[in-house]
């Protein structure tokens, strides 16, 4: 009965993808295994290659899972916002096409936010792939901390869809999800860490997020752009976040 009472609250989990092929059937088994029961998988294909496609085709199936596929390539940022405006659950989970889960992951956190009613959460996690590290991220983070530190890994996120209101991922080629942890957190004023290693984080040798040039300048673009950081505070944001990020993954992959 206690089980059940605790999984009337519904969880929407969000996953934008992109011929991920490779790698999509191990992050959604890790979701199918969730102890926590009551959610929906939304997926949104930005115009996957076949074998991709045919995969979600099958995953589709699943009664929890809605897939939708667009007929344009968008990027990773408009997915997010579209299986926003799909979602209808109060809390929001999300994850990316190549990361995964530990079992317990939705249920600890669930009730860690509830518990403590707070509305924005992320755990401790684990890199895997190209580098493999123990991540342990901060208590608790501000926006003006999250400008220095950028702890908080997109698939280790929960938070209430009532704290989203208009806010959204940016369109950018990568770190849409940086302007969007930064308009959340001034909305709410912090995040909280549980301390767990619940999100296996992959690292990825050719990936987007691989170079650190074309980082520092997408999160200095932003800064500006978004944030509206002068230059010294946009410096400032950047040396530190290259100091945390030396911290957690030795240099290779900064952001």
């Amino acid at each position: 009965m206690e089980t059940k009472k605790k999984e009337k609250t519904k969880i929407d989990i969000i996953l934008p993808n992109y011929n991920s092929s490779q790698f999509i059937i191990k992050t959604i088994n890790s979701i199918l295994k969730q102890t926590y029961k009551n959610w929906k998988l939304i997926i949104v294909d930005d115009f996957s290659d076949k074998k991709t496609k045919k995969i979600l085709k099958e995953i589709s199936k699943n009664k929890n899972t809605k897939v939708f596929f667009l007929n344009k390539n968008h990027g990773a940022g408009f997915c997010r916002n579209f299986a926003m405006k799909k979602s209808k659950s109060p809390y929001l989970a999300f994850i990316d096409s190549d990361d995964t889960w530990k079992k317990d992951k939705l249920k600890k956190q669930i009730n860690f936010m509830k518990k403590n009613n707070f509305s924005f959460s992320y755990t401790d996690y684990k890199t895997f792939g190209n580098k493999k590290r123990k991540v342990d991220n901060p208590s608790k983070l501000n926006y003006f901390d999250f400008l220095r530190n950028t702890s908080i890994a997109t698939s280790t996120m929960m938070i209430k869809r009532d704290l989203i209101g208009n806010i959204k991922f940016t369109n950018t080629k990568i770190c849409e999800d940086f302007f969007f942890k930064c308009r959340l957190l001034q909305k709410v004023g912090h995040a909280f860490c549980l301390d767990q290693y619940l999100t296996n984080y992959r690292i990825r040798k050719n990936s987007l997020q691989s170079n650190n040039l074309r980082n520092f300048y997408w999160i200095w673009k932003i800064n500006k752009n978004y944030n509206k950081l002068n230059i010294i505070d946009n410096f400032i944001s950047l040396l530190f976040i290259s100091i945390n990020s030396l911290k957690k993954y030795g240099g290779k992959n900064f952001f």
